[in-house]
């Protein structure tokens, strides 16, 4: 005679502003294990598929010299791939939260797609097969391991979302390291086939291994063994809650996109995309007009790369401290003097102070990606996160024209002095806009109490609970 298992049991309860709390299902309940995999599994997986973005000026050269593309038909291959790894955001994040694909799926996909951009550049001179295989399915790819990766980890970690979204995030420069190394010294025209074959594969089977294991949470769930009321009456909850106080209420993309918030958010971060993809494209392209050793630039990229990871990981933790948008306009505004700095070292052939200010600029162009994936939650509310951060998340494709392709027309045009001037002065233009947002919904000051409740005892929010099943 078999015995049914019975489903966990879990309720719904509603803090006083009406947001929804699922508690009482464990982890190891939906999962099976710890929901410290859902940290880990999307670490390794964005890692793995980092190379694509920062180890492509090690490889530019060599791709160069082995295809017969000029500088400029290079990097527009980067910048067309990051159209469409900026693109695929809000349609993977809606199809989704419709329950259409899910988010083992969206990384196989991802898995495949990735090596096929490799795949792609190995074995064709042709340029319209590179777009289509490294620009097009790579970009495709690389977007939905991506954005698949770092809306999961939030949904997790609920009461520590700035801190788990940052260290995931910052995966996405940590990987590209040894490939930045090895690009630089043994990818050659007789050994790019091989070298670039093998990258492809450790991507399919790193991200596809991955991938197996992703599972979203239910709608609204909280960790079973905190108490969301009690947590936000916290010593630590009720400092969290007073710099990031959760969404007013649930939106909808269409509604995200009416409050005038989400626009705002989109500009800011097209904007700080492109100022970050430019210094990642093109400081080893300036470093080797510069004439510095090949070490010294291999350093420059590799430090660049390693910093962006650190930064990813360090500015979410310390935002959910001091508050997401000071912390964001802090690393905007170093951002602007990183990129002067790096110019004028450059220019004085200071190697020690090129790598230092290699260092600020991998710092800044990599920690508003987290910071801008948090807010979206803290604004509009995790129900409808993929969706919301995949349409802010979109605007990298603007920026990825700008600051890649553009850019490299304004390097012929005005040299590396003016493009890096220009690049410095719309990090200010970013920071002003991004100093305008206002959670909406809310009343009072933006980092303010989230409700006259806020700091009242946990037990006069207990009989907030809705239902249980």
């Amino acid at each position: 005679m078999s015995t049914a298992v019975e489903a966990p049991r879990y309720r719904e309860i509603a803090d006083a502003k009406g947001r929804i709390y699922r508690v009482g299902e464990t982890d190891r309940d939906i999962l099976g294990r710890s929901r410290a995999s859902m940290v880990w599994l999307p670490w390794i997986a964005t890692m793995a598929v980092s190379v694509f973005e920062f180890g492509f000026g090690a490889a530019e050269d060599a791709l160069e010299q082995a295809h017969g593309w000029s500088q400029s038909q290079t990097f527009w291959l980067l910048s067309v791939w990051a159209i469409f790894q900026a693109s695929v955001g809000f349609p993977a994040g809606w199809l989704r939260e419709k329950g259409i694909v899910s988010a083992r799926a969206a990384m196989l996909a991802g898995a495949a797609l990735s090596g096929v951009g490799f795949f792609s550049i190995a074995h064709s001179s042709n340029l319209v097969i590179a777009h289509l295989g490294f620009a097009v399915c790579g970009g495709i790819g690389v977007g939905l391991v991506y954005t698949t990766g770092i809306s999961i980890v939030g949904k997790w970690y609920p009461e520590r979302r700035g801190a788990k979204t940052g260290f995931v995030c910052s995966g996405f420069a940590y990987g590209a390291v040894p490939f930045i190394f090895v690009f630089s010294y043994a990818l050659r025209p007789d050994t790019y086939v091989w070298l670039l074959d093998g990258v492809g594969v450790f991507m399919l089977v790193i991200v596809a291994s991955c991938g197996m294991f992703f599972r979203d949470p239910p709608k609204n769930w909280w960790p079973a063994d905190i108490d969301p009321l009690r947590w936000a009456a916290s010593t630590s909850g009720a400092k969290s809650l007073a710099k990031n106080p959760p969404a007013f209420r649930q939106y909808t993309p269409l509604e995200a996109i009416r409050t005038g918030m989400l626009p705002l958010m989109w500009l800011s971060l097209g904007i700080t995309a492109g100022v970050s993809l430019f210094g990642i494209s093109y400081m080893v392209p300036f470093a080797k007009d510069l004439g510095f050793a090949p070490m010294v630039v291999a350093m420059a990229a590799g430090v660049l790369s390693v910093i962006n990871g650190a930064g990813r990981a360090i500015t979410g933790m310390v935002s959910d401290r001091i508050g997401r948008k000071p912390t964001l306009l802090a690393v905007l505004l170093a951002s602007a003097v990183a990129l002067v700095g790096l110019l004028y070292a450059g220019k004085v052939g200071n190697e020690i102070g090129f790598l230092i200010f290699a260092l600020l600029v991998g710092f800044g162009g990599g920690a508003f990606y987290p910071l801008f994936a948090a807010i979206t939650t803290d604004y509009f509310g995790e129900n409808n996160n993929a969706s919301n951060y995949g349409l802010v998340y979109s605007s990298k494709l603007v920026g990825s024209v700008v600051g890649i392709g553009i850019g490299g027309s304004v390097i012929d045009a005005w040299g590396y002095t003016g493009a890096y001037w220009i690049a410095a002065v719309s990090a200010l233009v970013s920071a002003g806009i991004a100093g305008l947002l206002r959670q909406p919904g809310r009343p009072g000051r933006s980092g303010g109490p989230t409700s006259p409740d806020a700091g009242r005892p946990a037990d006069e929010h207990s009989a907030l609970a809705l239902a249980e099943r």
